[in-house]
């Protein structure tokens, strides 16, 4: 056994020495050196955050690490530094820790501005090889915190933006009607609800001496001149008109007739004039019945769709109520609930407010957002424009009914909005306690109503500015910041631009009436009630808003 078993172990070996010297050997490539290396470290002023910097200053030091040595000679064409509009920004290379990495030192960054860090593969280590995969890096530049503009008191700045929004209406009014253009970019389409507002700057820029009674008559008296021939369904203005003829503009296909809620906002404007124009001459008294006029004829019962117990927004003469859009609270349409009341020739009874308006209580919240207890409405408040159209002519101060103090209500949903900004959940760059304000406006590439729960890193100075009467002082210290340090970004002919984003480095040039009026109105009653006092003065308002069941100091 044991010599069967050597036998076989000596085939083993000869076997095994003959194959080894024979042609089917393998052969072992050395291992090559790596072809490509690759990006190992990045930090920007000595952080790492990712790939995208906020905030940062003119001067930033970029510091990328990569697995090898750099070839100095072969930045130039593979490192780039533009703008977000491909605008080359100069800057310095140079190298450290043992030539692993590449220092890159702009030079003097505008604020406000992206800049995008380009690193190509084209780059190469000191051996000749490219980088595994290119690298962008993108940086953007903070606010510059010097003024922009000299200082002056709060109450001269408060002027100074009143004077100049109230330069939309007056110096952009439309030639003809004399009425509002929607947007600065309107051309002849002038906006009914929008009029409203700015007939209620008209009134504070009188008050204000930016222009005489007389010269703010003239003008009254061709807006209403126009207002009575120009088209009305059921007596219901349209969102849109042409400044020229008068005629209705669509808003939509179907927006083709009576806005009511619209309307609305320019029958508070008129009663608001109304009860200013209050001069015995001729003048004057015909201005005060044209208006009546044009207020008796709304047929706001009308707009009750078959007598139930809601209005509705809409009614067009080709598409009827096809729009359904019942009017319900709770947002910015409680000035249409009571305007509707007040009507001497067309009213609404209580029970429509009760169960149209107010869904028998279905419109109250009562949680608690950011801190503060919100009586009414969508969680977090919604859009701020909920706390100021109405409010431009009923005083909420000490205002209650059965479903809210109104004056903890507007409040409220300022502070919110405030919290909200300065806690800033999403993390949207800018965004702080001199820089707050979501609401309706223009964004980039759009327009949106935006909120806490719609919140698309944009704020609109009419935000802020028009929540002047309920948060003071939080208003106060976002103006301060628009204007001196914001400054021509924000700042132009008819006061603040309609909104932008620092989280963007977008800036918008348009102003829209439905974001100027407010500025100038709501500042004006926290600065001295007069518009609030004007509207509130009108008999068929305290009678209409007894009735409805509101209490107040006002009425």
């Amino acid at each position: 056994m044991k010599k069967n078993y050597f036998f076989i172990l000596i085939l083993s070996v000869f076997f095994f020495a003959c194959k080894k010297g024979g042609s089917n050997d393998p052969v072992i490539d050395p291992v090559a050196p790596p072809s490509t290396y690759a990006f190992a470290d990045l930090k920007v002023n000595g952080t790492y955050n990712g790939f995208t910097y906020y905030g940062l200053n003119s001067t930033p030091v970029v510091k990328i690490t990569f697995s090898s040595p750099i070839n100095l000679s072969s930045v130039s064409g593979n490192i780039t530094l533009t703008d977000a509009t491909g605008n080359p920004a100069a800057f310095t290379s140079t190298l450290e820790n043992n030539d692993n990495t590449v220092v890159i030192s702009p030079s003097a960054l505008q604020p406000i501005t992206k800049y995008i860090l380009n690193i190509n593969t084209g780059l190469l280590s000191i051996s000749g090889n490219k980088l595994q995969t290119a690298i962008t890096v993108t940086l953007i530049t903070a606010v510059d915190d010097t003024d922009k503009f000299a200082r002056i008191t709060d109450e001269e700045l408060l002027t100074l933006v009143q004077k100049q929004t109230f330069k939309y209406f007056w110096d952009f009014g439309h030639p003809v009607s004399g009425l509002a253009r929607e947007r600065n970019t309107s051309g002849n389409t002038v906006t009914s609800g929008g009029s409203g507002f700015g007939i209620m700057a008209l009134i504070t820029g009188i008050n204000r001496n930016f222009i005489s009674r007389a010269d703010g008559l003239v003008r009254m008296q061709k807006i209403v001149a126009f207002l009575k021939t120009a088209d009305r369904f059921h007596g219901a203005y349209p969102h849109w008109l042409d400044g020229n003829t008068g005629k209705v503009i669509p808003f939509s296909v179907k927006d083709n007739g009576g806005d009511l809620v619209e309307t609305s906002f320019l029958m508070a404007g008129l009663i608001t004039a109304r009860q200013y124009f209050n001069g015995t001459d001729a003048a004057e008294t015909a201005l005060r019945a044209d208006i009546n006029t044009i207020y008796n004829g709304v047929e706001w019962s009308w707009y009750r769709k078959d007598n139930s117990n809601t209005l509705y927004w809409h009614w067009s003469p080709n598409y009827n109520w096809d729009m359904n859009l019942p009017i319900k609270g709770w947002n910015e349409c409680l000035i249409t609930y009571v305007m509707a009341a007040s009507s001497p020739t067309y009213s609404i009874p209580k029970s429509v407010y009760d169960a149209g308006w107010a869904q028998n209580g279905a419109m109250k919240n009562g949680s608690s957002y950011y801190g503060v207890q919100l009586p009414l409405g969508t969680a977090n408040g919604g859009p701020l424009f909920f706390a100021h159209y109405s409010f431009m002519g009923i005083n909420p101060t000490g205002l209650t009914d059965a479903y809210a103090n109104y004056e903890s209500q507007t409040k409220a949903h300022a502070l919110i909005n405030y919290n909200y900004c300065k806690a800033n959940p999403l993390g949207n760059y800018g965004y702080g306690e001199n820089c707050w304000g979501l609401t309706a406006s223009d964004i980039q590439g759009g327009y949106t109503a935006s909120s806490p729960t719609n919140d698309v890193g944009t704020i609109a100075p009419t935000a802020a500015l028009a929540s002047m009467a309920y948060t003071p002082t939080e208003s106060m210290q976002a103006l301060r910041y628009f204007y001196y340090k914001l400054g021509n970004k924000t700042w132009g002919d008819y006061g603040f631009y309609d909104a932008f984003s620092l989280k963007d480095q977008w800036f918008a040039t348009s102003t829209l009436a439905i974001d100027q009026g407010p500025i100038v109105v709501m500042i004006e009653n926290y600065r001295t009630k007069l518009i609030w006092n004007l509207f509130m003065s009108a008999p068929e308002v305290k009678a209409g808003m007894k009735n409805l069941g509101f209490s107040s100091p006002n009425l």
